[in-house]
């Protein structure tokens, strides 16, 4: 673990280097923009339905984005929300807080799971999220992690290698397995080459709910 504060390092406005940074890598995903954020369909989604919430500025993960962002994060959420207790299943949040990060700026995994395998008596988590100053503090102080949310729960994983493959197992191949016929995990890059009509089908479904009518939170309202 990282000790410390990490704000001088990890806010900045963009960086050239950065996949997220650069809006072409993902315009074509889009599925919507705010003011502080953008709603893209993962270009390697592990189940139709899987899209990420990322901010436009390049902070190296929500650990380090300033409270100034909560609100407006969390009324995407419930859209988010909305939309997949419409079209698939209750929503499970992800992130990897740096730790096993690919790509070093800030997104959030939503996955329409429903429910997880997760069972919180083992006590893999190292805490219980009670709001986004939650996860800023341990990031301040410990460093990196990886997060969980399900439709009552959040969790802050410290970042050890055992645990996350537990909850890989419990969270991730299980809502996966639910959710497809699939029975063995797949390759980022496999996902990537097999992505496009799972891709298609999320986009399609996200444009009816906003053609419908959809009622969310104002992009810049509290949730």
């Amino acid at each position: 673990m990282q000790n410390g504060s990490h704000a001088s390092l990890d806010a900045e406005t963009s960086n050239s280097n950065c996949a997220f940074c650069q809006r072409s890598n993902f315009a074509t995903n889009m599925l919507k923009e705010t003011n502080a954020f953008f709603i893209v369909a993962d270009h390697a989604p592990l189940v139709e339905g899987h899209i990420l919430i990322i901010p436009k500025h390049h902070y190296t993960c929500y650990g380090a984005a300033p409270a100034e962002l909560d609100d407006e994060l969390l009324a995407l959420k419930r859209e988010v929300q909305d939309f997949f207790e419409r079209y698939y299943a209750p929503a499970i949040f992800w992130e990897h807080g740096v730790f096993r990060q690919t790509v070093y700026h800030a997104h959030l995994h939503c996955f329409p799971f429903g429910t997880t395998g997760y069972d919180r008596t083992k006590a893999l988590h190292a805490l219980t999220v009670q709001s986004q100053e939650d996860v800023r503090e341990w990031y301040a102080t410990y460093g990196h992690y990886f997060y969980m949310e399900e439709a009552m729960n959040a969790f802050l994983f410290a970042p050890e290698m055992d645990r996350y493959m537990q909850v890989i197992k419990d969270v991730l191949w299980h809502g996966v397995s639910l959710r497809s016929n699939d029975v063995q995990w797949h390759s980022q890059q496999q996902r990537y080459k097999e992505g496009a009509p799972i891709i298609a089908a999320t986009k399609e479904k996200w444009h009816q709910y906003h053609d419908q009518g959809a009622v969310h939170a104002d992009e810049t309202s509290p949730r």
